[in-house]
Protein backbone atom coordinates (compact mmCIF):
# COMPACT_ATOMS: atom_id res chain seq x y z
CA UNK A 1 0.00 0.00 0.00
CA UNK A 2 0.67 3.68 -0.82
CA UNK A 3 2.41 5.95 1.90
CA UNK A 4 2.46 9.25 -0.17
CA UNK A 5 2.78 12.08 1.90
CA UNK A 6 0.01 15.30 0.47
CA UNK A 7 2.47 17.37 -1.75
CA UNK A 8 3.18 13.95 -3.64
CA UNK A 9 0.42 12.71 -4.27
CA UNK A 10 -0.95 16.58 -5.50
CA UNK A 11 2.26 16.07 -7.95
CA UNK A 12 1.53 12.52 -9.29
CA UNK A 13 -2.09 13.73 -9.49
CA UNK A 14 -1.32 17.10 -11.71
CA UNK A 15 1.71 14.72 -13.40
CA UNK A 16 -0.46 12.20 -14.34
CA UNK A 17 -3.69 14.42 -15.80
CA UNK A 18 -0.66 15.54 -18.46
CA UNK A 19 0.45 12.55 -18.96
CA UNK A 20 -3.51 10.83 -19.98
CA UNK A 21 -3.97 13.85 -22.35
CA UNK A 22 -0.50 13.08 -24.03
CA UNK A 23 -1.42 9.76 -24.28
CA UNK A 24 -5.20 10.62 -25.53
CA UNK A 25 -3.43 12.90 -28.51
CA UNK A 26 -0.30 10.26 -29.38
CA UNK A 27 0.13 9.62 -33.19
CA UNK A 28 2.81 6.55 -32.66
CA UNK A 29 1.10 3.51 -33.08
CA UNK A 30 0.89 0.65 -31.00
CA UNK A 31 4.06 -2.14 -31.71
CA UNK A 32 3.51 -5.07 -29.13
CA UNK A 33 1.20 -6.82 -30.39
CA UNK A 34 0.65 -9.59 -27.49
CA UNK A 35 -1.07 -12.14 -28.88
CA UNK A 36 1.11 -12.09 -32.39
CA UNK A 37 4.05 -12.31 -29.88
CA UNK A 38 2.66 -15.42 -28.23
CA UNK A 39 1.79 -16.95 -31.74
CA UNK A 40 5.18 -16.69 -33.50
CA UNK A 41 7.01 -18.47 -29.88
CA UNK A 42 4.09 -21.35 -30.22
CA UNK A 43 5.03 -21.75 -34.01
CA UNK A 44 8.25 -21.91 -33.59
CA UNK A 45 8.65 -23.75 -30.65
CA UNK A 46 10.61 -26.55 -32.83
CA UNK A 47 12.85 -25.83 -35.47
CA UNK A 48 15.51 -28.10 -37.77
CA UNK A 49 18.88 -27.21 -36.76
CA UNK A 50 19.58 -26.08 -40.27
CA UNK A 51 17.23 -23.50 -39.86
CA UNK A 52 18.84 -22.53 -36.80
CA UNK A 53 22.23 -22.54 -38.28
CA UNK A 54 21.24 -20.00 -41.73
CA UNK A 55 20.13 -17.80 -39.21
CA UNK A 56 23.13 -17.78 -37.10
CA UNK A 57 24.85 -17.26 -40.71
CA UNK A 58 22.43 -14.47 -41.36
CA UNK A 59 23.24 -12.82 -37.72
CA UNK A 60 27.03 -12.66 -38.72
CA UNK A 61 25.90 -11.18 -42.19
CA UNK A 62 24.06 -8.59 -40.09
CA UNK A 63 27.22 -7.81 -38.30
CA UNK A 64 28.73 -5.76 -41.02
CA UNK A 65 25.15 -4.16 -42.53
CA UNK A 66 23.68 -3.33 -39.33
CA UNK A 67 20.66 -5.47 -39.59
CA UNK A 68 18.11 -6.58 -37.04
CA UNK A 69 17.38 -10.08 -37.30
CA UNK A 70 13.69 -11.07 -37.83
CA UNK A 71 10.65 -11.28 -35.09
CA UNK A 72 10.45 -15.43 -36.63
CA UNK A 73 14.21 -15.67 -36.41
CA UNK A 74 14.25 -14.50 -32.90
CA UNK A 75 11.00 -16.73 -31.79
CA UNK A 76 12.95 -19.82 -33.73
CA UNK A 77 16.35 -19.08 -31.50
CA UNK A 78 14.43 -18.20 -28.39
CA UNK A 79 13.07 -22.08 -28.62
CA UNK A 80 16.19 -23.71 -28.95
CA UNK A 81 16.60 -26.81 -26.65
CA UNK A 82 19.65 -28.75 -28.59
CA UNK A 83 23.19 -27.70 -26.60
CA UNK A 84 25.25 -28.01 -29.24
CA UNK A 85 23.01 -25.01 -31.07
CA UNK A 86 23.13 -23.26 -28.11
CA UNK A 87 27.59 -23.61 -28.23
CA UNK A 88 26.68 -22.45 -31.74
CA UNK A 89 24.56 -19.50 -30.53
CA UNK A 90 27.68 -18.19 -27.79
CA UNK A 91 30.38 -18.51 -30.49
CA UNK A 92 28.36 -16.01 -33.13
CA UNK A 93 27.44 -13.47 -30.45
CA UNK A 94 31.23 -13.54 -29.32
CA UNK A 95 32.21 -12.99 -32.94
CA UNK A 96 29.57 -10.31 -33.58
CA UNK A 97 30.98 -8.28 -30.19
CA UNK A 98 34.64 -8.28 -31.47
CA UNK A 99 33.64 -7.45 -35.19
CA UNK A 100 31.73 -5.01 -34.32
CA UNK A 101 33.09 -3.73 -31.36
CA UNK A 102 36.43 -4.90 -30.68
CA UNK A 103 37.29 -7.47 -27.36
CA UNK A 104 37.31 -4.11 -25.48
CA UNK A 105 35.21 -3.71 -22.67
CA UNK A 106 33.79 -0.19 -21.26
CA UNK A 107 33.52 0.58 -17.74
CA UNK A 108 31.15 2.53 -15.92
CA UNK A 109 29.58 2.77 -12.53
CA UNK A 110 26.07 3.51 -11.48
CA UNK A 111 25.21 6.38 -9.14
CA UNK A 112 21.97 6.37 -7.25
CA UNK A 113 20.93 10.07 -6.70
CA UNK A 114 17.56 9.72 -5.13
CA UNK A 115 15.73 6.87 -4.05
CA UNK A 116 12.29 8.59 -2.81
CA UNK A 117 9.57 7.43 -5.82
CA UNK A 118 5.57 7.96 -6.22
CA UNK A 119 5.51 4.84 -7.73
CA UNK A 120 4.15 1.52 -6.16
CA UNK A 121 5.53 -1.04 -8.49
CA UNK A 122 5.67 -4.54 -7.00
CA UNK A 123 9.44 -5.88 -7.57
CA UNK A 124 11.23 -2.63 -6.35
CA UNK A 125 12.59 -1.90 -2.95
CA UNK A 126 12.26 1.86 -3.48
CA UNK A 127 8.63 1.50 -4.09
CA UNK A 128 6.56 3.12 -1.88
CA UNK A 129 5.02 1.39 -0.11
CA UNK A 130 7.74 -0.26 1.46
CA UNK A 131 8.10 0.98 4.82
CA UNK A 132 11.56 -0.83 5.64
CA UNK A 133 13.50 1.80 3.46
CA UNK A 134 15.09 4.91 3.95
CA UNK A 135 14.47 7.72 1.49
CA UNK A 136 17.18 9.89 1.03
CA UNK A 137 17.57 12.62 -1.93
CA UNK A 138 21.27 13.70 -2.04
CA UNK A 139 21.65 17.85 -1.41
CA UNK A 140 24.58 19.02 -3.45
CA UNK A 141 27.36 18.60 -1.03
CA UNK A 142 26.39 14.69 -0.71
CA UNK A 143 26.58 14.42 -4.32
CA UNK A 144 29.54 16.17 -4.95
CA UNK A 145 31.42 13.58 -1.85
CA UNK A 146 30.03 10.57 -4.28
CA UNK A 147 31.30 12.05 -7.65
CA UNK A 148 35.10 12.62 -5.50
CA UNK A 149 35.04 8.95 -4.84
CA UNK A 150 34.39 8.16 -7.81
CA UNK A 151 36.81 10.18 -9.97
CA UNK A 152 39.42 9.11 -6.90
CA UNK A 153 38.35 5.74 -8.09
CA UNK A 154 39.22 6.22 -12.13
CA UNK A 155 36.05 6.63 -13.21
CA UNK A 156 35.01 8.74 -15.96
CA UNK A 157 31.44 7.66 -17.06
CA UNK A 158 28.45 7.02 -15.10
CA UNK A 159 24.32 6.27 -15.29
CA UNK A 160 22.85 8.51 -12.53
CA UNK A 161 19.73 7.10 -10.90
CA UNK A 162 16.73 8.88 -10.04
CA UNK A 163 13.31 7.99 -8.76
CA UNK A 164 10.43 9.69 -10.23
CA UNK A 165 9.57 12.27 -7.51
CA UNK A 166 8.95 16.05 -7.13
CA UNK A 167 12.37 16.02 -5.22
CA UNK A 168 14.15 14.50 -8.15
CA UNK A 169 12.61 16.75 -11.22
CA UNK A 170 13.46 17.86 -14.21
CA UNK A 171 15.77 20.67 -13.00
CA UNK A 172 17.28 18.40 -10.01
CA UNK A 173 18.16 16.05 -13.01
CA UNK A 174 19.92 19.12 -14.65
CA UNK A 175 21.41 20.62 -11.68
CA UNK A 176 23.06 17.26 -10.32
CA UNK A 177 24.23 16.28 -14.23
CA UNK A 178 25.55 19.86 -14.53
CA UNK A 179 27.50 18.72 -10.78
CA UNK A 180 28.79 15.82 -12.30
CA UNK A 181 30.97 17.28 -14.68
CA UNK A 182 31.97 20.37 -12.87
CA UNK A 183 33.82 17.81 -9.82
CA UNK A 184 37.38 17.34 -10.52
CA UNK A 185 40.29 15.63 -8.94
CA UNK A 186 43.86 15.59 -9.68
CA UNK A 187 43.89 14.38 -13.30
CA UNK A 188 40.33 12.72 -12.91
CA UNK A 189 37.15 14.06 -14.11
CA UNK A 190 33.69 12.80 -15.02
CA UNK A 191 33.31 12.73 -18.84
CA UNK A 192 29.97 11.27 -19.62
CA UNK A 193 27.47 11.17 -17.54
CA UNK A 194 24.62 8.89 -19.24
CA UNK A 195 20.45 8.74 -17.34
CA UNK A 196 18.51 6.31 -15.89
CA UNK A 197 14.86 8.15 -14.63
CA UNK A 198 11.27 8.46 -15.48
CA UNK A 199 10.01 9.07 -18.56
CA UNK A 200 10.07 12.79 -19.47
CA UNK A 201 7.68 15.01 -21.61
CA UNK A 202 9.47 17.14 -24.94
CA UNK A 203 10.08 19.69 -23.26
CA UNK A 204 11.93 18.33 -20.32
CA UNK A 205 13.79 15.56 -22.20
CA UNK A 206 15.07 19.15 -24.04
CA UNK A 207 15.84 20.57 -20.91
CA UNK A 208 18.08 17.74 -19.96
CA UNK A 209 19.68 17.55 -23.30
CA UNK A 210 21.13 21.66 -22.92
CA UNK A 211 23.19 20.12 -19.68
CA UNK A 212 24.98 17.40 -21.69
CA UNK A 213 23.53 14.53 -20.95
CA UNK A 214 24.88 10.83 -22.92
CA UNK A 215 21.97 8.48 -23.37
CA UNK A 216 18.96 8.25 -21.76
CA UNK A 217 17.86 5.21 -20.26
CA UNK A 218 14.09 3.84 -19.40
CA UNK A 219 13.58 0.48 -19.10
CA UNK A 220 10.12 -0.78 -20.08
CA UNK A 221 10.29 -3.43 -17.31
CA UNK A 222 7.74 -5.94 -19.08
CA UNK A 223 6.43 -5.66 -22.54
CA UNK A 224 4.12 -7.83 -21.32
CA UNK A 225 0.55 -5.58 -21.08
CA UNK A 226 -1.63 -8.12 -18.07
CA UNK A 227 1.73 -8.37 -16.38
CA UNK A 228 2.82 -4.87 -16.81
CA UNK A 229 -0.48 -3.64 -14.88
CA UNK A 230 -0.45 -6.37 -11.95
CA UNK A 231 2.76 -4.91 -11.00
CA UNK A 232 2.28 -1.01 -11.52
CA UNK A 233 -0.69 -0.42 -10.07
CA UNK A 234 -3.57 1.75 -11.28
CA UNK A 235 -3.61 5.50 -10.56
CA UNK A 236 0.42 5.74 -10.79
CA UNK A 237 2.76 7.15 -13.00
CA UNK A 238 4.25 4.11 -13.61
CA UNK A 239 0.61 2.41 -14.19
CA UNK A 240 0.82 4.29 -17.75
CA UNK A 241 2.17 1.53 -20.19
CA UNK A 242 1.84 3.64 -23.27
CA UNK A 243 3.68 6.72 -21.78
CA UNK A 244 6.60 4.79 -20.51
CA UNK A 245 6.34 2.58 -24.29
CA UNK A 246 7.03 5.93 -25.77
CA UNK A 247 9.23 7.40 -23.98
CA UNK A 248 11.82 7.02 -25.96
CA UNK A 249 10.29 8.31 -29.17
CA UNK A 250 9.73 11.51 -27.15
CA UNK A 251 13.23 11.85 -26.27
CA UNK A 252 14.24 11.45 -29.71
CA UNK A 253 12.02 14.39 -30.80
CA UNK A 254 13.95 16.68 -27.91
CA UNK A 255 17.00 15.74 -30.05
CA UNK A 256 18.32 12.88 -27.55
CA UNK A 257 19.52 10.29 -30.23
CA UNK A 258 21.17 8.14 -27.79
CA UNK A 259 18.41 5.60 -25.96
CA UNK A 260 18.41 2.66 -23.96
CA UNK A 261 16.85 0.01 -24.16
CA UNK A 262 16.18 -3.01 -21.17
CA UNK A 263 13.79 -5.64 -19.09
CA UNK A 264 13.47 -6.87 -16.41
CA UNK A 265 14.00 -10.02 -17.29
CA UNK A 266 11.98 -12.60 -14.42
CA UNK A 267 8.38 -10.59 -14.51
CA UNK A 268 7.06 -12.77 -17.60
CA UNK A 269 8.34 -15.02 -19.90
CA UNK A 270 11.97 -14.23 -21.17
CA UNK A 271 11.09 -15.41 -24.11
CA UNK A 272 8.23 -12.59 -24.81
CA UNK A 273 10.49 -10.24 -23.27
CA UNK A 274 13.18 -10.92 -25.98
CA UNK A 275 10.52 -10.04 -28.88
CA UNK A 276 9.58 -7.11 -26.95
CA UNK A 277 12.80 -5.58 -26.83
CA UNK A 278 13.16 -6.80 -30.58
CA UNK A 279 9.86 -4.85 -31.47
CA UNK A 280 10.73 -2.05 -29.72
CA UNK A 281 14.34 -1.42 -31.71
CA UNK A 282 12.56 -2.18 -34.82
CA UNK A 283 10.20 0.98 -33.79
CA UNK A 284 12.66 3.58 -33.04
CA UNK A 285 14.38 2.41 -36.42
CA UNK A 286 11.15 2.64 -38.33
CA UNK A 287 10.28 6.03 -36.29
CA UNK A 288 13.50 7.77 -36.15
CA UNK A 289 16.54 5.83 -38.36
CA UNK A 290 18.17 5.12 -35.27
CA UNK A 291 17.61 2.26 -32.78
CA UNK A 292 18.68 1.73 -29.21
CA UNK A 293 22.59 3.29 -28.20
CA UNK A 294 22.16 0.13 -25.51
CA UNK A 295 19.98 -2.77 -24.36
CA UNK A 296 20.37 -3.91 -20.46
CA UNK A 297 18.88 -6.90 -19.16
CA UNK A 298 19.03 -7.30 -15.50
CA UNK A 299 17.57 -9.76 -13.51
CA UNK A 300 14.86 -9.42 -10.94
CA UNK A 301 17.06 -9.50 -7.28
CA UNK A 302 16.55 -9.63 -4.08
CA UNK A 303 15.26 -6.40 -2.09
CA UNK A 304 14.64 -5.28 1.26
CA UNK A 305 10.42 -6.39 2.38
CA UNK A 306 9.96 -7.53 -1.58
CA UNK A 307 8.64 -11.05 -1.63
CA UNK A 308 7.87 -10.86 -5.65
CA UNK A 309 11.40 -10.64 -6.30
CA UNK A 310 12.19 -14.24 -4.81
CA UNK A 311 8.55 -15.60 -5.75
CA UNK A 312 8.04 -14.35 -9.02
CA UNK A 313 7.52 -17.77 -11.15
CA UNK A 314 9.31 -16.21 -14.10
CA UNK A 315 12.41 -16.14 -12.54
CA UNK A 316 15.40 -16.48 -14.59
CA UNK A 317 17.93 -19.20 -14.46
CA UNK A 318 21.84 -18.86 -15.04
CA UNK A 319 21.31 -21.24 -18.18
CA UNK A 320 18.86 -18.63 -19.63
CA UNK A 321 20.24 -15.97 -18.85
CA UNK A 322 23.48 -16.93 -20.79
CA UNK A 323 20.44 -17.61 -23.56
CA UNK A 324 19.03 -13.84 -23.25
CA UNK A 325 22.18 -12.13 -23.65
CA UNK A 326 23.51 -13.86 -27.12
CA UNK A 327 20.20 -13.87 -28.27
CA UNK A 328 19.95 -9.95 -27.69
CA UNK A 329 23.86 -9.84 -29.28
CA UNK A 330 22.66 -11.55 -32.45
CA UNK A 331 19.49 -9.82 -33.23
CA UNK A 332 20.63 -6.30 -32.67
CA UNK A 333 24.27 -6.73 -33.36
CA UNK A 334 25.10 -2.84 -33.58
CA UNK A 335 23.70 -2.25 -29.46
CA UNK A 336 26.07 -2.00 -26.67
CA UNK A 337 25.18 -4.89 -24.46
CA UNK A 338 25.27 -3.76 -20.83
CA UNK A 339 26.22 -6.61 -17.94
CA UNK A 340 25.83 -5.38 -14.75
CA UNK A 341 27.22 -5.96 -11.41
CA UNK A 342 23.90 -7.65 -10.31
CA UNK A 343 25.25 -10.85 -11.78
CA UNK A 344 28.03 -13.30 -9.71
CA UNK A 345 31.99 -12.79 -11.15
CA UNK A 346 31.88 -16.31 -12.06
CA UNK A 347 28.73 -15.57 -14.09
CA UNK A 348 29.82 -12.11 -15.69
CA UNK A 349 33.47 -13.96 -16.48
CA UNK A 350 31.10 -16.79 -18.65
CA UNK A 351 28.86 -14.26 -20.06
CA UNK A 352 31.30 -12.10 -21.46
CA UNK A 353 32.97 -14.96 -23.34
CA UNK A 354 29.52 -16.57 -24.47
CA UNK A 355 27.39 -13.23 -24.80
CA UNK A 356 28.77 -10.55 -26.74
CA UNK A 357 29.13 -8.14 -23.51
CA UNK A 358 30.30 -4.35 -24.76
CA UNK A 359 30.20 -2.58 -21.36
CA UNK A 360 29.76 -3.12 -17.96
CA UNK A 361 29.90 -1.57 -14.27
CA UNK A 362 32.86 -2.74 -11.93
CA UNK A 363 33.42 -1.19 -8.45
CA UNK A 364 29.71 0.18 -7.70
CA UNK A 365 27.52 0.45 -5.26
CA UNK A 366 24.36 1.04 -5.29
CA UNK A 367 22.85 2.55 -2.01
CA UNK A 368 22.08 6.35 -2.29
CA UNK A 369 25.31 7.92 -0.74
CA UNK A 370 26.84 4.59 -1.06
CA UNK A 371 30.39 5.58 -2.74
CA UNK A 372 31.18 7.80 0.60
CA UNK A 373 31.00 4.41 2.59
CA UNK A 374 33.28 1.84 -0.40
CA UNK A 375 33.43 -0.37 2.75
CA UNK A 376 30.07 -1.02 3.32
CA UNK A 377 29.56 -4.10 0.39
CA UNK A 378 25.55 -4.10 0.92
CA UNK A 379 23.56 -1.05 2.69
CA UNK A 380 20.02 -3.20 2.10
CA UNK A 381 17.43 -0.22 3.66
CA UNK A 382 19.61 2.04 1.05
CA UNK A 383 19.38 0.17 -2.11
CA UNK A 384 16.83 -1.00 -4.60
CA UNK A 385 17.99 -4.32 -4.84
CA UNK A 386 21.54 -6.31 -4.01
CA UNK A 387 24.23 -6.82 -5.78
CA UNK A 388 26.35 -9.99 -6.48
CA UNK A 389 29.77 -8.33 -7.53
CA UNK A 390 31.12 -6.02 -5.16
CA UNK A 391 34.70 -6.00 -6.41
CA UNK A 392 36.97 -3.02 -6.68
CA UNK A 393 36.85 -1.12 -10.11
CA UNK A 394 41.14 -2.10 -9.66
CA UNK A 395 40.43 -5.82 -8.52
CA UNK A 396 37.86 -5.85 -11.92
CA UNK A 397 40.17 -4.74 -14.51
CA UNK A 398 42.97 -7.03 -13.34
CA UNK A 399 40.46 -9.69 -14.25
CA UNK A 400 39.78 -8.34 -17.49
CA UNK A 401 43.27 -8.07 -18.02
CA UNK A 402 43.82 -11.74 -17.37
CA UNK A 403 41.09 -12.69 -19.41
CA UNK A 404 42.73 -10.71 -22.29
CA UNK A 405 40.39 -8.12 -22.59
CA UNK A 406 40.92 -4.10 -23.45
CA UNK A 407 39.70 -2.17 -20.66
CA UNK A 408 38.26 1.38 -21.39
CA UNK A 409 36.64 4.23 -20.24
CA UNK A 410 36.09 5.75 -23.61
CA UNK A 411 33.66 8.89 -23.80
CA UNK A 412 34.91 10.45 -26.99
CA UNK A 413 32.38 9.20 -29.36
CA UNK A 414 29.89 11.13 -27.44
CA UNK A 415 31.92 14.24 -27.46
CA UNK A 416 33.00 13.90 -30.77
CA UNK A 417 29.38 14.00 -32.37
CA UNK A 418 29.45 10.25 -33.04
CA UNK A 419 25.81 9.60 -31.68
CA UNK A 420 22.27 8.98 -33.09
CA UNK A 421 22.48 8.97 -36.68
CA UNK A 422 26.13 9.69 -36.94
CA UNK A 423 27.29 6.78 -34.76
CA UNK A 424 24.83 3.88 -36.29
CA UNK A 425 26.52 4.02 -39.78
CA UNK A 426 29.95 3.16 -37.72
CA UNK A 427 28.17 0.56 -35.71
CA UNK A 428 26.59 -1.09 -37.98
CA UNK A 429 29.17 -1.13 -40.99
CA UNK A 430 31.70 -2.56 -38.15
CA UNK A 431 34.39 0.35 -38.50
CA UNK A 432 33.39 1.76 -35.16
CA UNK A 433 35.63 -0.84 -33.59
CA UNK A 434 39.21 1.18 -35.10
CA UNK A 435 38.15 4.34 -33.07
CA UNK A 436 36.91 1.91 -29.81
CA UNK A 437 40.45 0.46 -29.99
CA UNK A 438 42.42 3.15 -30.25
CA UNK A 439 40.31 5.57 -27.16
CA UNK A 440 40.25 2.25 -25.26
CA UNK A 441 44.23 2.20 -25.50
CA UNK A 442 44.43 6.10 -24.67
CA UNK A 443 42.13 5.57 -21.69
CA UNK A 444 43.07 2.59 -20.16
CA UNK A 445 47.15 4.12 -19.81
CA UNK A 446 45.65 7.14 -18.05
CA UNK A 447 43.98 4.43 -15.79
CA UNK A 448 47.63 2.33 -15.48
CA UNK A 449 49.13 5.76 -14.55
CA UNK A 450 47.10 7.46 -12.40
CA UNK A 451 45.12 4.98 -9.94
CA UNK A 452 46.24 1.56 -10.81
CA UNK A 453 47.76 -0.62 -8.83
CA UNK A 454 51.26 -2.60 -9.71
CA UNK A 455 49.56 -5.64 -10.17
CA UNK A 456 46.95 -3.85 -12.85
CA UNK A 457 49.87 -1.40 -14.05
CA UNK A 458 52.56 -4.56 -14.81
CA UNK A 459 49.66 -6.26 -16.72
CA UNK A 460 48.28 -3.21 -18.58
CA UNK A 461 51.48 -2.08 -19.72
CA UNK A 462 53.44 -5.56 -20.43
CA UNK A 463 50.40 -7.10 -22.16
CA UNK A 464 47.31 -5.84 -22.95
CA UNK A 465 48.40 -2.47 -24.66
CA UNK A 466 51.06 -4.00 -26.42
CA UNK A 467 48.61 -6.62 -27.35
CA UNK A 468 46.00 -4.09 -28.80
CA UNK A 469 48.56 -2.07 -30.77
CA UNK A 470 49.57 -4.75 -32.47
CA UNK A 471 45.74 -5.25 -33.09
CA UNK A 472 45.66 -1.71 -34.71
CA UNK A 473 48.65 -1.81 -36.61
CA UNK A 474 47.46 -4.96 -38.60
CA UNK A 475 43.26 -3.70 -38.77
CA UNK A 476 44.39 0.05 -38.63
CA UNK A 477 47.31 0.79 -39.55
CA UNK A 478 46.61 4.59 -40.16
CA UNK A 479 45.38 4.80 -36.36
CA UNK A 480 48.51 3.33 -34.50
CA UNK A 481 51.36 5.50 -34.77
CA UNK A 482 48.75 8.57 -34.09
CA UNK A 483 47.86 6.38 -30.91
CA UNK A 484 51.60 5.77 -30.31
CA UNK A 485 52.41 9.56 -30.50
CA UNK A 486 49.34 10.27 -28.18
CA UNK A 487 50.82 7.88 -25.27
CA UNK A 488 54.44 8.79 -25.59
CA UNK A 489 52.59 12.50 -25.12
CA UNK A 490 50.77 11.50 -22.30
CA UNK A 491 54.02 10.28 -20.23
CA UNK A 492 56.77 13.62 -21.22
CA UNK A 493 54.00 15.99 -21.25
CA UNK A 494 51.28 14.27 -18.60
CA UNK A 495 48.30 15.24 -21.01
CA UNK A 496 45.29 12.92 -20.52
CA UNK A 497 42.13 13.54 -22.67
CA UNK A 498 43.77 12.66 -25.98
CA UNK A 499 41.92 11.06 -28.30
CA UNK A 500 39.97 10.48 -31.89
Amino acid sequence: MSTLEAGERTWQEERLERVRRWEDRRSYEDFIDEAAIEELLVRHRSSEPKTVEDILEKARQNATRGALLSPEDVAVLANVQDPQLWQAVFETADWIKRTVYGNRIVLFAPLYVSSPCVNNCAYCGFRSGNRDVQRRTLDMAELRAELTALVRAGHKRLIMVYGEHPASDCEYMCRTVEAAYQVKSGPGEIRRANVNAAPLFVEEYKAVRSVGIGTYQVFQETYHRPTYRKLHPAGTLKGEFDWRVFSLHRAQEAGIDDVALGVLFGLYDWRFELLGLLYHAMALEQAFGVGPHTISYPRLEPALNTPIATGSPHRVSDDDFRKIVAVIRLMCPYTGSILTAQERPELRREVIRQGGVSQMDAGSRIAVGGYAEMDREHVPDRQQFMLADTRSLDDFILDLCREGYLPSFCTAGYREGRTGANFMPLAKHATVKNFCVANGILTFEEYLADYATEPVRRIGRETIIPRYLEWLEANASALAPKVRAHLERMERESRRDLHF
